[in-house]
This record gives structure tokens, C-alpha cells and sequence, in this order.
């Protein structure tokens, strides 16, 4: 029950940006309630769990720590307080090629330098030294000048110094085409590029941007959280609760309602057909899905939504989920195999929207790192392998469809089954391992349709809309609806973008673009440089050895001056003395 005047919420969907949205809003006065259609939180940032073994259905490994920090921080706790645990993996992945070599990507600058200058030379590791540096940047100016900004105007994208800061990201490069200036051989572009995977793209699409994902792999590390990723937004929601929030499991929304005039958002209807008022709707459903499913089909919504479905989506997943009755320590934590057939595969998935004939894959062990994922002295494996998304949209036939003269082959059991065997003979070849299909005691897949299904997720496309260049910042949907008034969006396929870093940065716009909107203030530091728990000294310029003290500048530019002046009046002077005499 809310108290008298408060203003009253409503989040669609618990994933990892409803659950921090509806925090932030608690924080700052709200009552708020998160309705999710599933039996549990976190959406794709669950857990699946079979006779004493744990999976992660989606993502098994945590990127960009300081914005997981910066979410707690300003709901006044931290990951340790709340018992998040987080297990450094001392290698980020082993990276294996057909020809039996492989690739261990470290945070071991040692490592490293071996690795590099046995594929490119002494030059080589100078080179990717540069690259850390470009790196660096673009993940230092995405995270001041993007990920904590909201675009809300075309004046926030074509502001001069915006441009600048644009020009630096090298946004209209290829992740490819970048890497290629610094590392020359194709095993080691290969190696740098593969991370797009991330974002569901191809690297030879991907916007150079994006190196920010591998940088911050291979400056601050590769983290497990113990107990599983889940563990995370298990420990978000609890903070959550404190503040009031309420959560409603197992309880779908069938609309979103409006005002007379179907203008403004003022409640949810559920599919009970229970009614629901609310001042703000916030959801964190997918993006595609609700405007064509959960907004009333106004000409403004139905036109949007229709021009949401011609953008560019993600790719699909086949994921595989073995219990196995024995450990294979062939396999590290992370594990990177890589198609021969390097772009061909990426084409396949993104122009053809198929698994390709020798897909790239993933494999994760979390029993590597966490020995709590499965019973002793045995194995949980993650097999994820890429492939195009469905078709069409929810509803329509799980059947082959010809258009502009390429097949789309929709038989996805015979792919399910063609994707096992390439997965497990490939993993076998190039690691020397025991054959695994005699040690899988138990399998759960997840296919296109199972993502589509249980997530709500447009075509089965698991990180939502594509991340091309005409589908971020302002290009991307807006965190404010489009022709509805108090409803807004957090997620994966609104601004900044997805990857669950990403999304806890953007509930923290989405919350203040709320507060904003109703001249309210809000309940935290609104400066992404106010983290102290994140280790940097908060007095550091009270104590003399800790001052920071920048080159003097001016000196410098006197001395050019006096000495472009000096070198002028010698030029001068000369011939005027010669003339003299």
C-alpha cells in the first residue's frame, strides 16, 4: 500500500534493468511494483538447475565491474555487503584454431608478450600496446560521454563537442578494420575481434566502438560471480525489497492501458485480467515485442512498431546445458572455437540468418571456477553456439520460407542436432578430450524458440536489436515511449545499448529521465565518478605525496613562443646585416 500523494510505478519485467529501475525509483520516493511472467528474476540472467548441477542460461561471465559496482553504490550498499562474491578467472579464454594451436587471452601482460611476439614478432606486441591505447579510450569516453548520457534530442548527437568525442570512437570502423592496423597475421585479428559475439554482431559490422568489451577483458579481467551470475540480480532485487519494492512472480502483463484519449499511460492489465493503476509504466519487456503486443495500436505506436521490425536484430542462439558424469580438463573456464571458415560463418548467421556449415561456438564451464556448478569430481559445460534468428515474429510456422530467392531453413530440430555434432567433434579434435557425447548424463537446449517463448524476445533474437551504426545513440529507441506519455523503456534493445553492464547504466538514465520528467531529484550521486567503493582514496588531494600535480603547460608554450621568435628574427636579421656591409 502506498502512502498518501506517493507516486506509484509499475515495471514490466525482472531482468537486470527493471529490477535496478524499480531500486532507483524506491530510493527516490516510488512505490513501486516489477510484474514478471516467469517464475523467477533476472530474466536471461538465470539460473537452470538439474540434479545437483547449475547452468547459466545467459550470460556466464561479468564485464565492466565498476558499473556493477556504481549500481550498488548508489543504493547506498556494495556487491560485498550484499554477499556477491566475485572469483577472478586466471585465464579470460583459450582460444583454439583447427590447426591445433591456441590462444590463451590473459590479463598477464607477460603472457601476453610471449603469446603476441611468437605469432607477430617483437613489433607485434608494440602494436598491440597501441591498440590498449585505443582501446582504452573508446572505453573511458563510452563510458563518460554514452553510457552515463541520454539522447534525447539530435542536438545531443550533433553538439560539436559530442562530435569530437564522436570522432575519437571511430564509430564508422569496422572492429576488423581496426584491429587490422594492429595486428597483421589473421590469427591474432581473429583472436581481437571475436568478442562481438557479445553484442550479437559480426565483427566485420560491429563498430570499432566495441573493442571497450575486450579492453576492459584484458585491463581489469574476466569475473565469475559464485553461485552463479544470477547471484547478482538476486542480491540487486533483496536491495530492492528494502526500499519497498514488490515483486510479482509468475504473473504475465497482457496490456498496457491508457487514458481516454490513448495518450497517456495510467496502469498495466494483467493476464488474469486484473487491473492495475500506476503514474509511470516502466518496461523492461523486450522493446520489438511490447510495441506490437502490449501498447494500445494507436497510428503512432503501430507505425513504430512496424519500423521496429524491419531494424536489424541480434543473432539467435543454439545452447546446450550437459550434465557430465566425469571433469575434462582439457577445458579452461572459458573456451573460444573458431570457425576456419571465419567470415563465411558470420555471413551465414547475419545475411543468412542460418547456422553455418562450421559454426564458432563458446563453451563454459563454471565448475572450472565455482566447483559449486556440479557434484564433485564432475563437469557442468555451457555450449553456445550463434546462428541467425527466426524468420518472423512470435505466432507464425516453425516451417522453411523462400525470400528474394534464399532459403531460410527453419527445421530447427535437424539444425539442433547438426549443431551437437559439429560442437562436440570439433571440441574433441582440437582439445584431445575423451568423447563427450558417452559423458553427457543429462542435456537441456535452449533454441531460437525457446528464447522467443520464454523471454519475449522478437524473433528469438537474444541480445535484442543490432548494434549498427544507425541503431545507437539517438538512432536507437528512446527511453521514452513513442506516442505514449509516462511509459518508458529499459533494456537491452533502448539506450545505451545491451550487455547487462550496459543495461544497469541504462536504468540509471531511464530513472532519472523519469525523475526529471516530473521535477523530482534523484536519490543518489549523479556523477559517475562518485565511486568510492571502488578502492580510489576519497582524500587523496589532502595529502601531499598523494596531490596530483599536471606538467605546467604555460612555461612550455613560452618557450616555443620565445623560440619561434628567436629563430624569426635570425632569418631576418641576417640578410639585413649582410646589406649593411
Amino acid at each position: 500500500m502506498s502512502k498518501t500523494g506517493q507516486k506509484k510505478a509499475i515495471v514490466i519485467g525482472a531482468g537486470a534493468g527493471g529490477i535496478a529501475t524499480a531500486a532507483r525509483l524506491a530510493k527516490s520516493g516510488f512505490a513501486v511494483t516489477v510484474l514478471e511472467k516467469n517464475s523467477f528474476t533476472g530474466g536471461r540472467c538465470s539460473l537452470i538447475h538439474h540434479d545437483g548441477y547449475r547452468f547459466d542460461q545467459g550470460p556466464s561471465l561479468l564485464l565492466l565491474p565498476k558499473l556493477f559496482r556504481e549500481a550498488f553504490y548508489d543504493l547506498d550498499t556494495t556487491l560485498e555487503a550484499e554477499g556477491v562474491e566475485l572469483l577472478r578467472c586466471p585465464t579470460n579464454y583459450n582460444v583454439w584454431f583447427s590447426d591445433g594451436e591456441n590462444f590463451e587471452l590473459s590479463t598477464d601482460l607477460a603472457r601476453m608478450k610471449d603469446q603476441i611476439e611468437r605469432w607477430e614478432g617483437k613489433d607485434g606486441f608494440e602494436r598491440y600496446l597501441a591498440w590498449l591505447r585505443e582501446a582504452h579510450q573508446h572505453y573511458e569516453l563510452s563510458v563518460s560521454d554514452v553510457l552515463h548520457k541520454n539522447f534525447t534530442s539530435w542536438w545531443d548527437l550533433a553538439n560539436p563537442s559530442f562530435v569530437w568525442t564522436g570522432l575519437k570512437l571511430h564509430p564508422l570502423h569496422s572492429i576488423w578494420n581496426r584491429a587490422s592496423i594492429y595486428f597483421w597475421t589473421e590469427r591474432l585479428r581473429r583472436v581481437f575481434t571475436f568478442a562481438t559475439m557479445y553484442m550479437g554482431m559480426s565483427p566485420f559490422d560491429a563498430p570499432a566502438t566495441y573493442s571497450l568489451l575486450q579492453y576492459t577483458e584484458l585491463a581489469e579481467g574476466i569475473w565469475y560471480p559464485r553461485g552463479g551470475f544470477h547471484s547478482v540480480l538476486a542480491a540487486l532485487a533483496r536491495v530492492a525489497e528494502r526500499l519497498g519494492v514488490e515483486f510479482r512472480l509468475n504473473t504475465a502483463v497482457s496490456e498496457v492501458l491508457t487514458t481516454a484519449d490513448g495518450q497517456t499511460a495510467n496502469g498495466v492489465r494483467l493476464a488474469s485480467g486484473e487491473r492495475l493503476d500506476a503514474d509511470v509504466v516502466v518496461v523492461n519487456a523486450d522493446l520489438v515485442y511490447a510495441y506490437s503486443n502490449l501498447f494500445p495500436q494507436t497510428a503512432a505506436t503501430k507505425k513504430f512498431a512496424a519500423s521496429l521490425r524491419e531494424r536489424a536484430g541480434s543473432c539467435s542462439s543454439i545452447s546446450f546445458y550437459w550434465s557430465l558424469d566425469r571433469k575434462v580438463p582439457e577445458l579452461q573456464t572459458h573456451n573460444i572455437f573458431l570457425a576456419d571458415e571465419f567470415r563465411e560463418s558470420f555471413d551465414d548467421i547475419f545475411t543468412k540468418q542460418s547456422l553455418p556449415v562450421e559454426p564458432s561456438f563458446y563453451i563454459n564451464v563454471p565448475s572450472r571456477i565455482d566447483p559449486t556448478a556440479a557434484p564433485d569430481g564432475r563437469d557442468a559445460v555451457i555450449a553456445l553456439v550463434p546462428t541467425g534468428h527466426l524468420l518472423k515474429s512470435k505466432g507464425h510456422p516453425k516451417s522453411a520460407t523462400t525470400e528474394n530467392g534464399m532459403l531460410r531453413d527453419q527445421d530447427w530440430p535437424a539444425l539442433v542436432e547438426r549443431a551437437r555434432k559439429s560442437v562436440l567433434s570439433t571440441i574433441e579434435a582440437r582439445t584431445g578430450c575423451a568423447p563427450l557425447q558417452g559423458l553427457i548424463r543429462h542435456e537441456i537446449i535452449n533454441d531460437p524458440f525457446t528464447w522467443e517463448d520464454k523471454f519475449n524476445l522478437d524473433k528469438g533474437s537474444i541480445l535484442g536489436l543490432s548494434h549498427s551504426f544507425f541503431n545507437v545513440l539517438k538512432f536507437r529507441p528512446a527511453t521514452r515511449a513513442v506516442g505514449l506519455a509516462n511509459a518508458y523503456f529499459v533494456g537491452a534493445s533502448t539506450h545505451p545499448g545491451t550487455g547487462v553492464p550496459i543495461v544497469l547504466a541504462g536504468a540509471k538514465i531511464t530513472a532519472e529521465q523519469i525523475l526529471a520528467d516530473r521535477g523530482l531529484a534523484p536519490g543518489w550521486q549523479t556523477h559517475p565518478d562518485q565511486l568510492v567503493d571502488l578502492g580510489v582514496p576519497q582524500n587523496r588531494d589532502t595529502k601531499m605525496l598523494d596531490r596530483v600535480r599536471r606538467p605546467l603547460f604555460w612555461p612550455a608554450v613560452l618557450v616555443a613562443l620565445f623560440a619561434a621568435w628567436f629563430a624569426l628574427a635570425v632569418y631576418y636579421w641576417t640578410p639585413l646585416v649582410a646589406l649593411r656591409r
